[in-house]
């Protein structure tokens, strides 16, 4: 497989990932634990289905245990963080922040071997953060009620993080193969079960819809994209896969105001466009770093 192709394989899970927080939205009341058990469930099953039909099921049982450890850890913390998130605060708002993961997969690659921060990743760093900071003081989405915004904005950022960690240190385990992924989800899911029956009132989806969206999620965003991200950030070039990446929070909230969850105002698209291009800015140093010195970053 060419690098261009790893990379291109790796941007249909952000056209995925559009559909993720309209998708969690219209889940509701299900609670974050549950969510996450439902869709991880499925997802599991999707990742069953990936090893057979491209006959790397038998190459599970030479992946280390930490490295099943580790994409566990990275899938059950950043869901709980982000549908917790979408559940407290505003959906477009919230989604908006968390999406602030492909700025910091280009600062964090940055930092890897042979490669190094520049003024540019900062510039573009302050500007992306100056529209998770229009979102959180002006409020510019609209929408109904919100139980604990603050706590959700938190949240959020908290996914941007963890996604983003989960990525870039996923680049040094490109050794193990992406049937791997299956073994996150079930962990994820039973972690999840756990962790619902222990701290959560059981809510299931109020209609057919809402289980259709659960369903959607398992399938998609929650399910397929991330076999297709594995191949992208560890077979292709994360930096311009990062780049790419910023069309998400775009897309994201595009599909929130096409599906009535988020109000089109100019505070919304203000931010949108500021996190957006504040990431492009800050992947252009990387992306004109000699090719010599990129190979040396992702080896």
């Amino acid at each position: 497989m060419t690098r261009l192709r790893a990379t291109s394989i790796g941007f249909c899970a952000v056209l995925l990932w559009a559909l993720l927080a309209l998708l969690t939205v219209r889940t509701a009341p299900v609670p974050p634990l549950l969510l996450n058990a439902l869709t991880f469930g499925i997802a599991a099953g999707v990742g069953l289905v990936w090893g057979a039909a491209t006959g790397t099921l038998g190459e599970l049982r030479r992946v280390p245990a930490g490295v099943h450890a580790f994409g566990i850890a990275g899938l059950f913390g950043y869901h709980l963080l982000y549908f917790s998130a979408l559940r407290l605060a505003p959906a477009a708002e919230a989604g908006l922040i968390a999406y602030l993961w492909p700025l910091f997969i280009v600062l964090g690659s940055g930092l890897l071997p042979g490669e190094r921060l520049r003024r540019g990743h900062l510039v573009g760093g302050a500007l992306a953060f100056a529209g998770a900071a229009l979102i959180v003081l002006g409020r510019g989405g609209g929408g109904g009620p919100a139980p604990n915004p603050v706590l959700g904005f938190v949240l959020a950022f908290g996914c941007a993080v963890t996604w983003a960690a989960y990525s870039v240190i996923s680049r040094r385990l490109g050794q193990w193969p992406t049937v791997a992924v299956t073994v996150y989800c079930a962990g994820t899911a039973a972690l999840s079960v756990l962790a619902h029956l222990l701290i959560e009132e059981t809510v299931w989806p109020a209609s057919a819809s809402g289980w259709v969206a659960v369903v959607a999620l398992g399938l998609g965003p929650v399910g397929l994209a991330f076999f297709l991200w594995d191949i992208g950030v560890k077979r292709g070039d994360i930096q311009l896969l990062g780049v790419a990446s910023y069309a998400a929070p775009l897309l994201s909230t595009l599909a929130l105001v096409a599906g009535g969850e988020a109000e089109a105002t100019w505070g919304l698209g203000l931010a949108a466009l500021l996190i957006a291009g504040g990431a492009a800015l800050a992947a252009l140093p990387g992306s004109r770093a000699p090719e010599g010195t990129r190979k040396a970053a992702g080896s």
